[in-house]
């Protein structure tokens, strides 16, 4: 009996002293991994899950040889009624094309409904955010537009030209990944106009966007932002948009409501004419994606992919 207790001791003990030492294994194990972290650098990878946020860019590529297929709609005013079913019998539509030059160099073209605009961009990633031994808090990108109305103007008493109906916007956008679930970003934006109505007005429209991503599951995440005016003319109001984004294989579906409803930078950011908080005038649109992998680069992946 005494045997049979002194062996159950014994073993009791010695498990004790395994269990301690494999705790202590785990222990160095995981300290010696985060110390071979912090001596190499990694790239933060998907800030946000799209090149879009809502109406506004994101700090996000295509990747290279991938090409993205987009389709941006806004119903009318929900503030209209069942007059016009809550706006979707006044719908506007942009459709564009975007591809990746490089994994950090994209170019689009687009075609709105709104005024009948054409507009064609560039974004180019200039700084990216990093984790570990050259670690940067932020990522920053260029983005550079031109837009061109063809919708025919009113009759007027001075000559138009056609150069008239065209406008330039310039972007930088500056964008940090805090961890998986939430990602901010800030973006200062110039849009010149080459004409304007008034000789009093200025051709150089400033403006200062901010946006963000919540994550909410694995695959959905509610999006924000706000577009302020830093010389806003009457009749205009801020661009404001929020709604969420859900991941689906190769692509990722948007739903959002908005003031705005023009789809590009010109349009949305200085020439919304709805009250989103005072008089409920909100549009109710989606954004729909999709990539085709025209040319694989070396590691990635066919389906779309943000580099």
């Amino acid at each position: 009996m005494r045997i049979a207790s002194c062996l159950l001791v014994i073993s009791f003990a010695v498990t004790k002293m395994v269990q301690a030492q494999e705790v202590d294994l785990f222990a160095e194990l995981e300290k010696e991994s985060k110390k071979a972290d912090s001596l190499r650098t990694e790239k933060v990878e998907a800030t946000f899950k799209s090149t879009r946020l809502i109406n506004g860019h994101t700090n996000e590529t295509t990747r290279k040889g991938i090409l993205d297929f987009r389709i941006q709609h806004r119903f009318g005013f929900i503030s209209n009624g069942a007059y016009d079913l809550f706006g979707l019998d006044q719908a506007s539509m942009r459709m564009s094309f975007d591809y990746g030059i490089t994994d950090g160099i994209m170019v689009g073209v687009g075609r709105s409904t709104f005024e009948k605009q054409y507009d064609a961009f560039t974004k180019v990633r200039l700084l990216r955010q990093s984790k570990g031994l050259k670690a940067f808090p932020i990522s920053v990108t260029y983005m550079g537009s031109v837009m061109y109305r063809t919708i025919k103007p009113p009759p007027t008493t001075y000559k138009r030209y056609w150069s008239d109906d065209m406008f330039f916007a310039h972007q930088l956008i500056i964008a940090r990944k805090f961890n998986d679930a939430l990602s901010l970003q800030i973006v200062p934006t110039v849009v010149h106009f080459n004409n304007v109505p008034l000789k009093t007005d200025k051709n150089d429209k400033l403006s200062l966007g901010i946006g963000g991503r919540q994550k909410i599951s694995k695959r959905v995440s509610i999006n924000a932002e706000y577009y302020y005016q830093l010389e806003q003319q009457a009749g205009y109001y801020n661009s404001f948009a929020i709604g969420f984004d859900i991941e689906t294989g190769g692509h990722v579906f948007q739903l959002h409501f908005t003031n705005s409803t023009g789809m590009t930078e010109r349009s949305f950011i200085h020439e919304t004419t709805g009250d989103f908080f005072g008089k409920g005038n909100i549009h109710f649109g989606f954004n729909f994606q999709r990539a085709f992998a025209l040319k694989k680069s070396k590691g990635s992946r066919s389906g779309y992919k943000v580099s």
